[in-house]
């Protein structure tokens, strides 16, 4: 699996009938969106997107549609380590709305993902084997609780790993659960008929600067540079005859 978002979804009501639909962004209602979630940032426009491709966008940039009844804006700028603690002008954007924070990064297999109704935080979810379990608000839904249950382990592989998988479940396979059920789509796994295909969904790209944090683009670039430029070389494997891992040492 290989899935990363950052999105943010307010919704009037069945997201999944809507984007089933694939309406094209609305130029205007999307402007005007970008402007009341991000007041006074210097907005540029972007070549545009697809919701399957522009849930994870690239740092600085942001993708968005808004057509009657949803709203969606993919940034990464959502990918809170505590979704609870959202800015508050975003949480009070949702009034009278159901909003929906979705984000995970297959690297580090780490799901966050949370919901408000009218503005009042009903369930927040963070969690990774690394970090445990970093913020559990509200009741599971209903869909969760086979997760919890033990009943979608993650089948124990020593080729990788001496012990267990850490967590009762992989979170990116709750991950894409969420996506569907609360939605309508997925991004990988099983595709069912119900489910809208996020690449007929058109966004709208952007390009946002944070007039409290003009650098915050160029400071990422910096910091990302910094770290691949410490890790060591990678290391390359293959499978033996017998199906173990045998390393490729250089050369090979």
């Amino acid at each position: 699996m290989g899935a990363k978002t950052g999105l943010l979804v307010y919704a009037d009501g069945d997201v999944g009938g809507i984007l089933r639909s694939a309406p094209a962004p609305d130029p205007e209602a999307t402007a005007a969106l970008i402007a009341r979630l991000y007041p006074g940032w210097t907005v540029r426009k972007e070549e545009p997107s697809s919701l399957g491709d522009g849930c994870y966008p690239a740092r600085g940039t942001t993708y968005a549609t808004s057509v009657p009844g949803l709203d969606i804006i993919g940034d990464q700028r959502f990918m809170l380590d505590l979704p609870s603690e959202l800015p508050v002008r975003l949480v009070e954007a949702s009034a009278g709305r159901r909003l929906v924070l979705h984000a995970m990064h297959s690297v580090v297999d780490w799901l966050a993902f949370a919901v408000w109704e009218d503005g009042r935080l009903v369930r927040s979810l963070s969690l990774s084997p690394d970090e445990g379990v970093m913020e559990n608000i509200g009741e599971p839904f209903p869909f969760e609780v086979p997760y919890w249950a033990g009943r979608h382990p993650v089948p124990h592989d020593p080729a990788w790993s001496e012990e267990p998988y850490a967590l009762p479940f992989h979170p990116l396979d709750l991950g894409e659960e969420v996506l569907r059920e609360l939605l309508g789509f997925v991004l990988e796994g099983e595709i069912r008929p119900d489910d809208a295909d996020p690449n007929d969904v058109g966004l709208l790209g952007f390009r946002l600067t944070d007039p409290d944090d003009p650098d915050e683009v160029a400071r990422y670039e910096a910091e990302l540079a910094e770290a691949v430029a410490r890790m060591e070389p990678p290391r390359l494997f293959t499978f033996g005859s017998d199906g173990e891992l045998i390393e490729i040492e250089a050369g090979d």
